[in-house]
């Protein structure tokens, strides 16, 4: 497959923006090129000067904790901005289509929705796994991408593996597997598998495991064909140096993060083995990420009382195939306990 036949024609034609940044990138003594202010910053650290365009040193560290290269790697405001550069690289408005698969994370339709991008729905199955034969029926020559959230986003499931694997082997175009739940997952990520499918994309955050979702700093991995395109559409300085400093210094600390994993998986699963003997609750759906999806009698009625209390959740009632559904994120173990002890009182 070539990845560069599923490009917009004006993004194939792009002079993408040359910044002073990518004209010199050595080191020098006095810097007059980028019409920065050369007094510094009104702060205990300066930030007068732009970022590294591609963020080369984040890369790195990224490059020996996962083990992808950093031609394979994007950094975004987010995975958000990953999901929005997709569509406005691969997507022609008004002409193209794109999967998603409900119940599902909502920011595939709204990006979707603002690039003026068919939206093609195929709802998962009432297991929650894919609907591989309504996912053929929909797929036409306009179909760009395909959005696989896994685990999902809200019922914390995996998709099965071999039934990834059989949309990249048989799709001609980008399966984009959002993976921002991975850490908490038994099911390894697609990362591996990155040198065998031209159109895989992998998206993953710092938002979650890491703990850093006031940086807004996501991931995508994939071949180098798509990270070119990416960074040729990219804002040219989309990651601020604040939070490329932050996130250098947070990536030396992977056995803290790893320790909150393996915490939180054991939180979700006292506090999925505690919902259940509750007489409210009808259903806890078995989770592979950080939070649980938990049918109950009266999920509005729920939820109103939690709020009143200050206890937030997600009510996710209302979304097809999640009726009569609260999505509880795992939180410490004195937060969920005071979940538990007012649900006790219901």
């Amino acid at each position: 497959m070539d990845i560069n036949n599923l490009q917009r024609e004006n993004i194939k034609n792009l002079q993408p923006y040359s910044t002073a940044r990518d004209e010199y990138k050595g080191q020098a003594s006095v810097y007059l090129d980028a019409n920065e202010n050369g007094y510094g910053s009104p702060l205990a650290h300066n930030y007068n000067r732009y970022p590294d365009p591609l963020q080369l040193d984040v890369k790195d560290a990224i490059s020996k904790i996962k083990g992808v290269p950093i031609e394979n790697t994007f950094l975004g405001n987010g995975s958000d901005e990953a999901i929005d550069l997709l569509f406005r690289a691969f997507c022609e408005p008004g002409k193209d289509n794109v999967i998603v698969l409900p119940p599902t994370y909502g920011m595939y339709q709204v990006s979707a929705q603002i690039n003026n991008v068919e939206i093609r729905k195929v709802n998962l199955l009432p297991n929650f796994q894919l609907d591989l034969e309504g996912i053929a029926e929909a797929i036409d020559e306009h179909t760009k991408m395909i959005f696989i959230c896994s685990p999902n986003n809200p019922t914390g499931n995996s998709i099965i593996r071999t039934d990834i694997e059989t949309i990249l082997a048989n799709f001609h175009g980008l399966v984009v597997i959002d993976e921002a739940y991975i850490n908490y997952a038994k099911q390894k990520t697609f990362i591996s598998e990155l040198t065998e499918y031209a159109n895989l994309v992998i998206l993953q955050t710092f938002s979650k495991a890491w703990g850093l979702a006031g940086l807004r700093l996501g991931m995508a991995f994939a071949p180098r064909p798509v990270i070119d395109i990416l960074n040729k559409v990219k804002p040219p300085y989309n990651i601020n140096q604040a939070t490329q400093d932050l996130a250098l210094e947070a990536l030396k600390n992977v056995g803290q993060v790893n320790d909150w994993i393996k915490q939180t998986v054991q939180e979700r699963d006292a506090l999925s083995k505690a919902l259940m003997e509750l007489p409210m609750v009808k259903t806890v759906y078995p989770s592979d990420a950080n939070f649980i999806l938990v049918k109950v009698e009266d999920a509005a009625k729920t939820y109103n009382a939690l709020v009143d209390q200050g206890i937030i959740i997600r009510d996710r009632s209302k979304v097809e195939l999640c009726e009569g559904c609260l999505r509880i994120t795992i939180g410490t173990p004195a937060e969920n306990n005071t979940l538990l002890q007012f649900l006790k009182t219901l």
